[in-house]
């Protein structure tokens, strides 16, 4: 039997060599490790046992697992759109290609977030979840900070700033002072008396520093600002920029609405969010008019924004 080696395995051993040798690492250490060590196996490596424990209903009603496992699944898709972002914000070479590439990665994200919520439109008895709902105060989908910071690397933040404050503001290039006028945050007080609502105090105190840290961080890196920069001549980009526009202020805001009215709305009251939140007119885009690039459209869409997709859904 032929014991030698395959020459190009014996190459590639030399190439780890000379890899470990600029570490000044002993190769030999670490093939004994490989040859020790286990076969990976999927379970391991997604952390499928941990994963599957990370649900904990605060009821026994079986749809609560459905509203836990959604959100959950969520906020992985959000982690996924970050992660693109911070890909072509902070990359040595960035190249229109790459940028491209990235932007159909994120788009393709929004189009499973906005078809998924069926789940949450038919995949729970109405009983259920207006029970089981009352457990979970003051918390509240609203409380997601990755929502929050897709939006603050992906536009200036004047664009997330209320409608009604952003011309007052536009000339002031403090972030922080932007920050404090963001548009959720009025979304996210009580319809009786304007106070903030828990929720909202509580989603301040964890995330408003890193909210102003990120936007900082991205003055200068977020999805327009580079754009312009560097490649406000392309067609497709442009096409790209606005298909996620759309997907991230209208059509996702939309689907979220639709959910909400599906289990909330109640002659002759809307019943309240569970965090207190005034969600007939946070959710709606044609109040908040949130737009990652309002340079991007027209002043007719601007104005009718949110209008094609809120027909569409009538008439589904």
């Amino acid at each position: 039997m032929d014991k030698s080696l395959d020459p190009a395995l014996l190459e590639q051993v030399k190439k780890l060599q000379q890899k470990y040798a600029v570490m000044g690492q002993d190769l030999s250490s670490y093939l004994d490790g490989l040859l020790y060590s286990d076969y990976l196996t999927y379970w391991d490596y997604i952390h499928l046992d941990t994963l599957l424990s990370l649900q904990n209903p605060k009821t026994q009603f079986p749809d609560e697992k459905i509203f836990i496992v959604y959100h959950q699944i969520t906020e992985l898709y959000f982690n996924l759109i970050l992660w693109e972002i911070e890909q072509i914000a902070f990359h040595e070479a960035l190249t229109e290609k790459f940028f491209q590439e990235r932007m159909v990665r994120i788009i393709t994200y929004f189009q499973q977030l906005e078809n998924s919520f069926s789940v949450m439109i038919h995949g729970m008895e109405r009983e259920q979840f207006l029970k089981f709902r009352m457990s979970l105060l003051p918390a509240s989908g609203f409380q997601s900070a990755q929502y929050r910071l897709i939006e603050i690397c992906s536009t200036d933040t004047i664009n997330l700033v209320n409608v009604q404050e952003r011309e007052a503001l536009k000339e002031y290039s403090d972030i922080g002072q932007q920050i404090e006028k963001l548009y959720w945050r009025s979304g996210a007080t009580e319809l009786a008396s304007g106070k903030k609502t828990l929720t909202l105090q509580q989603f301040e105190e964890k995330y408003l520093k890193l909210f102003k840290e990120t936007g900082m961080k991205y003055r200068d890196r977020n999805l327009w600002k580079l754009f312009n920069a560097k490649f406000s001549q392309s067609e497709l980009l442009k096409k790209y920029l606005r298909e996620f526009d759309q997907l991230a202020n209208v059509l996702w805001p939309l689907a979220h609405l639709k959910s909400a009215g599906h289990y909330l709305q109640r002659n002759p009251e809307d019943i309240k969010a569970t965090g207190g939140t005034n969600w007939q007119k946070y959710l709606p885009p044609r109040f908040q008019k949130i737009m990652f690039f309002p340079e991007l459209w027209s002043e007719q869409e601007k104005e009718e924004w949110g209008k094609v997709a809120i027909d569409r859904m009538l008439k589904n």
